[in-house]
């Protein structure tokens, strides 16, 4: 662990009684009504482009097939990955990269930070920070909170280590069993409209078996509408958010 985290994990610690009733409610959840109060948070960006996020990879029985098909429609995306999957496949964030796609953070294992300490949400952040930037060389930009619930723990975390957390303004519910790539593409396009982000999944470590097939089917009808409402798709840092939190 890197002087700049144990220094960190030092200072949510000292807050951790001060942080503890702010902790336990969310500052911001990812809901529709959100869009009027805060736009960038929620990932309303540039109206000519649409964003293109995936949570919870990567994962080697999945991630792979989804670099395949975004490189075969001409397509780059934001990943949200968390840490501890990280640690189990850790060729893919570099093969990420590589392709020209934007890694970020998700956290570590997926835990609801509404249930931790500050300083355990602090060290779940950071830990994923630097793995992926020292296996990449890349340091990251964005955070995503776990089931899209922003607290104050993560907004400090956040700010300290420089990262811009983003939720979402449209999903396919595609972690869901009776998912299909109809279902997917319909709930996407539901919410969906310029400047609007998309959370999708690669991988089903937190979602049903298999239902990554789902929504690696949904990509390409996706990407057609985008491109034939006259829409780029795109990652985040081309989504023109600017900073969020100061």
């Amino acid at each position: 662990m890197g002087a700049a985290v144990r220094r960190l994990l030092a200072g949510a610690s000292a807050l951790a009684t001060a942080a503890a009733a702010l902790q336990a409610a969310p500052l911001i959840t990812a809901v529709p009504a959100m869009r009027s109060f805060v736009p960038r948070l929620v990932g309303q960006g540039t109206t000519s482009h649409v964003a293109l996020t995936f949570d919870d990879g990567p994962d080697a029985a999945s991630t792979p097939a989804f670099l395949d098909e975004l490189d075969s429609i001409g397509v780059r995306a934001t990943f949200f990955l968390l840490g501890e999957m990280v640690d189990r496949h850790p060729h893919l964030p570099r093969r990420m990269v590589d392709a020209g796609h934007e890694i970020a953070v998700h956290g570590w294992d997926h835990r609801n930070y509404l249930r931790l300490s500050p300083t355990a949400t602090t060290r779940q952040i950071a830990s994923t920070t630097d793995l992926l930037e020292g296996l990449t060389g890349t340091r990251p930009r964005f955070f995503r909170p776990p089931y899209g619930a922003l607290t104050a723990a993560d907004a400090h975390a956040s700010r300290c280590l420089e990262l811009q957390p983003v939720l979402w303004t449209a999903w396919g519910r595609d972690w869901e069993a009776t998912a299909t790539p109809m279902t997917v593409l319909r709930r996407v396009l539901k919410d969906l409209s310029g400047g609007g982000t998309v959370l999708l999944h690669d991988s089903d470590c937190t979602s049903a078996p298999g239902s990554w097939r789902s929504t690696l089917g949904a990509l390409a009808e996706l990407v057609n509408w985008c491109r034939q409402s006259g829409l780029q798709l795109g990652p985040l840092a081309e989504h023109g958010l600017g900073p969020i939190l100061r």
